[in-house]
């Protein structure tokens, strides 16, 4: 057997993975106020035994008003609580996979019809739309409404939800909690000099714009002290005059200072004047300058399809890790077919252990 460094084993924060091959949050758009549905137990049972290394729950709401869309899964109730829990039951009877979850707030980019319905945000007094909320009164475009700009009260209520959330995650015994703050959702909004135009201590020079988001993950950090917990970053907004992977290796620090097990890197999302260089790999730079510059596991994400192309990720020193998304709701056995590639070995659930190929006899030898 080959020595594929993609599929060596790496611990996060003292959790074992099997593997650097973790799925990433892909919203479903599919929970009935807030509470995961059938779908999700299918979507997730069949993603944790696809043999990757970690599973991620979508982007889960800790408000109502926090979610995406109406279809968002939530977890900020007893109700919610339980609907996510019997769908994790039914996929941990059959799969030993770890399973993570990334808790959210949308913020301005809140209140939205789902995708396969056109995506766009839907007016406050409408039917399925509520009044959004921000760090500024600035919509995302000039035909989305304007957000209400948080006060203290307000931002009290979010940091006290996001901890509340991951509580009840550690209560259903999942065995990582993500903090989104990427993608133009709240706490993406605060970093972003384009999206935060306050002019109190939580606005204006770097410092200020990181403290919000800082002070989240500090509440879900003391409110969860035995789990492990990173966060979701958006290394630049590719817009000039936004954010930019210098304030993202900064925040990265801080948030390495305050006991952060593992940053995400991604980006963009949070103006329609981005300009993306979208190729295999684009983000690949932004989670490099990360490691190099932080002392932290760090995961990379976007256009990654290729089993080599993963493999030189990791075994460069890129990033200790890498997400897939798309790709692997395409192909949902990757990491076996990744495995076979790269002459490694991938764990797969007994009743499937007839199917391996002739010509790769140790592939199930895990």
């Amino acid at each position: 057997m080959t020595r594929s460094r993609l599929f060596q084993p790496v611990e996060v924060g003292g959790l074992a993975l099997a593997n650097r091959i973790v799925i990433a949050p892909m919203c479903q758009y599919s929970a009935a106020e807030g509470r995961m549905t059938d779908w999700h137990l299918i979507h997730l049972g069949t993603l944790a035994l696809s043999g990757a290394g970690l599973l991620t729950i979508e982007a889960t709401a800790v408000l109502p008003e926090g979610r995406i869309t109406y279809g968002d899964v939530g977890l900020w109730d007893d109700g919610t609580e339980a609907a996510l829990r019997r769908v994790l039951d039914g996929v941990r009877a059959w799969s030993d996979i770890p399973v993570g979850i990334q808790l959210s707030h949308a913020g301005r980019k809140a209140s939205c019809e789902v995708p396969w319905k056109g995506g766009r945000q839907i007016a406050p007094d409408a039917v399925d739309g509520w009044r959004t909320v921000a760090p500024s009164a600035v919509a995302f475009t000039p035909e989305t409404h304007a957000p209400l700009a948080l006060d203290r009260a307000g931002m009290r209520q979010v940091r006290e939800a996001f901890a509340a959330s991951a509580k009840r995650a550690a209560r259903l015994g999942l065995d990582l909690v993500q903090v989104h703050a990427a993608h133009d959702y709240l706490l993406h909004q605060f970093l972003s000099p384009l999206s935060n135009l306050r002019d109190d201590d939580y606005g204006g020079s770097l410092e200020n714009r990181m403290r919000f988001p800082l002070e989240v993950f500090d509440a879900v950090r003391q409110s969860i002290p035995d789990k492990p917990v990173s966060v979701r970053v958006s290394g630049t907004d590719w817009v000039d005059g936004g954010w930019t992977i210098d304030q993202t290796v900064a925040f990265a620090q801080r948030l390495k200072e305050r006991g952060c097990d593992a940053v995400h890197v991604s980006s963009a999302g949070l103006s329609p004047l981005q300009e993306i260089p979208v190729s295999p790999s684009y983000q690949v730079p932004l989670a490099r300058a990360v490691r190099q510059q932080v002392d932290l596991p760090v995961v990379a994400v976007g256009l990654i399809t290729d089993f080599d192309q993963a493999e030189g990720i990791v075994a460069t020193g890129d990033a200790d890790m890498v997400a897939l998304a798309r790709t692997i709701l395409y192909d949902p056995r990757w990491p076996w077919h990744a495995a076979a590639h790269l002459g490694a070995r991938v764990k797969a659930p007994d009743q499937y252990l007839r199917c391996q190929p002739a010509r790769y006899r140790d592939l199930f030898a895990v």
